[in-house]
C-alpha cells in the first residue's frame, strides 16, 4: 500500500511556463485537489508516463486534461504529447518569489 501526503513540493525546470513561472521556482502542490480550466497543475502525459510537468489546464478531454505551457514559444505540452492526468493543483510558489498563482 502506498501512502501519499496531500501536499508536496516541486521545482520548475525549463521555460515552458514563463512568464508565470521560471526555471528554479519552488511550488507547493495539493494532490487530488479539484481542477478547473485555468489552474496551474502538476500532470503526467499518458504517452510519457515517466515525465511530470507543470502546466496550465485548458480543457477536459478524453477522460483527462488538455494542458499547455504559458510560453507560446515552447510546445512540450498536450500539443506534442496529448492528454494528461493531473496529479495535483499548484497552491503557491514559496521560492524565490513567494505568492499565489493566478
Amino acid at each position: 500500500m502506498r501512502w501519499h501526503l496531500p501536499l508536496f513540493a516541486v521545482l520548475v525546470h525549463g521555460p515552458s511556463m514563463a512568464p508565470t513561472l521560471r526555471h528554479g521556482d519552488a511550488l507547493i502542490v495539493r494532490r487530488g485537489a479539484p481542477v478547473r480550466t485555468g489552474d496551474v497543475v502538476v500532470a503526467r502525459f499518458r504517452t510519457r508516463p515517466g515525465l511530470l510537468v507543470v502546466k496550465r489546464v485548458v480543457r477536459e478531454q478524453d477522460g483527462g486534461w488538455w494542458v499547455e505551457g504559458d510560453n507560446e514559444f515552447v510546445r512540450d505540452d498536450s500539443r506534442a504529447y496529448g492528454v494528461a492526468d493531473v496529479i495535483g493543483r499548484v497552491v503557491f510558489r514559496y521560492y524565490p518569489r513567494p505568492g499565489r498563482l493566478s
